[in-house]
């Protein structure tokens, strides 16, 4: 069973509601959040998961075109009603693989799965792309946007090993509102303090070190894209796979 344009808003009661593949995936996902000797280093994400402010979604393969469908009808859902979930909330998103998929796919394989999907979106985004934010992906300002909305995107996957903080047991993305991370970070003094946090955390979770490319929104030196998926090593993708001239939308890596 496959949700389209539902979101799922978690508690105890409501799982009884699920297929037994979306209650599995949602039970691995509150585990891995909830363990307190392993702390999860996103600190916005704990604090949204503790505040029942995420909000979840199930979808289908993400090699069918049909799935971008999904994910759209719940991305614009979750848009026009994000603020009233409150102040740390993110879309999560479970894209249920085949087993061949989970047994064979590599984490370049799942790297190209994201950039298709991220940039067949915005294919049926009937909004267009923001005026204020350029749409060249190598500009420091540019960011994801959908539903004149402006995201921050993060991808894990079954692939991931010793980047931990980007594994998960199926496909997974989480979309966070830009104006939720500068409600969270509009104090510059806790800003640092935060962002040092997170980096500590991440030391201790994952057995590489921190990616390079984590630096943060607007600084001259930062490429959004880069952080949304990060590879099991410390390489990057030379150029953006993301494009979104509406009338040229493809997804070629280099």
């Amino acid at each position: 069973m496959i949700r389209i344009s539902v979101l799922y808003q978690d508690s105890p009661t409501n799982r009884n509601n699920l297929s037994s593949w979306e209650r599995a995936t949602l039970e691995h996902f509150v585990i891995k959040m909830n363990d307190k000797e392993k702390l999860f280093p996103c600190i916005p994400a704990t604090i949204g998961f503790t505040l029942n402010q995420l909000r979840y979604g199930f979808l289908g393969d993400p090699r069918k075109l049909e799935t971008v469908g999904q994910l759209a009808d719940l991305l614009k859902e979750f848009t026009n009603k994000s603020k009233r979930f409150g102040a740390y909330t993110s879309l999560i998103l479970f894209f249920r693989l085949t087993d061949g998929m989970i047994n064979s796919y590599t984490v370049n394989d799942y790297e190209q799965l994201f950039w298709q999907q991220l940039s067949t979106l915005t294919s049926v985004d009937g909004s267009g792309w923001p005026e204020d934010i350029p749409t060249d992906p190598h500009n420091p300002i540019w960011e994801f946007c959908f539903h004149d909305e402006r995201y921050f995107v993060y991808c894990a996957t079954p692939a991931h090993e010793k980047r931990q903080s980007r594994h998960f047991d199926t496909m997974m993305l989480a979309i966070t509102p830009r104006w939720v991370l500068q409600t969270f970070y509009q104090s510059e003094v806790n800003a640092k303090k935060i962002k040092k946090r997170i980096r500590e955390r991440l030391v201790k979770y994952d057995s590489i070190g921190v990616h390079p490319d984590l630096k943060s929104y607007g600084a001259e030196d930062n490429y959004e894209w880069r952080q949304y998926f990060l590879r099991d090593d410390n390489t990057t993708l030379k150029s953006c796979p993301f494009h979104a001239a509406w009338n040229d939308l493809n997804c070629s890596h280099k």
